[in-house]
């Protein structure tokens, strides 16, 4: 593919080698955000559209708020890796990846410059429209792969981008109160945070106790939707904001 049209109006395009065709969906329905957490815009932006690199995202956001298209929203980049959201394991398949540049935890993580986050509230503005793509279904790298990846962060402003019509959110509660859940706890109350993070999409075994994996569920959790405190313990504000997300999703999505 030597080039083609951008599907956002305004975005550059630098072709990326690194696509192929979306496996068993005929468009996507969902929007995948990742920081690029490498020391430099510029680099993250070679690197993606590098063969060797073998991966790519549909966008990267510059933090000057230029946006720039690699691979057509028609075709799968290869941005997610190993990930599951609701039973689904080809997240690759099924969304459209944004690269927003940020140095990452790894290379001093800082905070989003305005336009870097308008830019991206009007990129997935254009994606949700062209695709019908549904609030609840606009996430983080981190929560489609908890522990192994920890992006876009807990300073991306998730609570911007919804107050902007764009993803799912709750206004958490205060951190901390109790009962809380953690490590070597086992009974009912875990089985059920555990059904309610398995309900709301997270990759979660169901089994009645808290063992090291649940607490990296309870951590990407907190980290989109509860950031004061990233602890991976169910406190009673993460449970309850767990619990008014759920009762905020659409009758139609329950069911699904």
């Amino acid at each position: 593919m030597s080039g083609f049209s951008p599907d956002h109006d305004g975005a550059e395009v630098r072709v990326s080698p690194n696509f192929g065709p979306r496996a068993g969906a005929s468009r996507p329905d969902m929007v995948l955000l990742h920081y690029t957490g490498m020391r430099t815009g510029e680099g993250a932006e070679a690197w993606l559209c590098t063969a060797e690199s073998q991966v790519s995202s549909h966008y990267i956001v510059h933090e000057d708020g230029r946006v720039v298209q690699m691979v057509r929203e028609s075709d799968r980049a290869w941005h997610a890796g190993k990930s599951v959201w609701r039973g689904a394991s080809d997240i690759n398949s099924l969304s459209v990846g944004i690269e927003i540049v940020n140095p990452g935890h790894e290379f001093g993580y800082r905070a989003f410059p305005s336009r870097q986050i308008a830019a991206v509230i009007g990129l997935c503005r254009g994606i949700v429209a062209r695709h019908g793509i549904r609030a609840e279904r606009v996430l983080g790298h981190s929560d489609v792969a908890p522990g192994r990846k920890v992006d876009p962060g807990e300073r991306f402003p998730w609570r911007k981008l919804a107050e902007a019509g764009v993803g799912h959110f709750v206004a958490p509660a205060r951190a901390g109160g109790k009962p809380a859940l953690g490590p070597g706890d086992r009974g009912d109350a875990v089985e059920q945070l555990q059904s309610m993070l398995s309900l709301y999409g997270y990759g979660i075994d169901i089994t009645g106790a808290f063992d090291p994996p649940t607490g990296v569920v309870v951590a990407a959790f907190q980290r989109h939707f509860r950031p004061r405190r990233i602890d991976g313990i169910a406190d009673r504000s993460t449970v309850d904001t767990l619990r008014r997300l759920l009762e905020a999703l659409p009758n139609d999505r329950m069911l699904d």
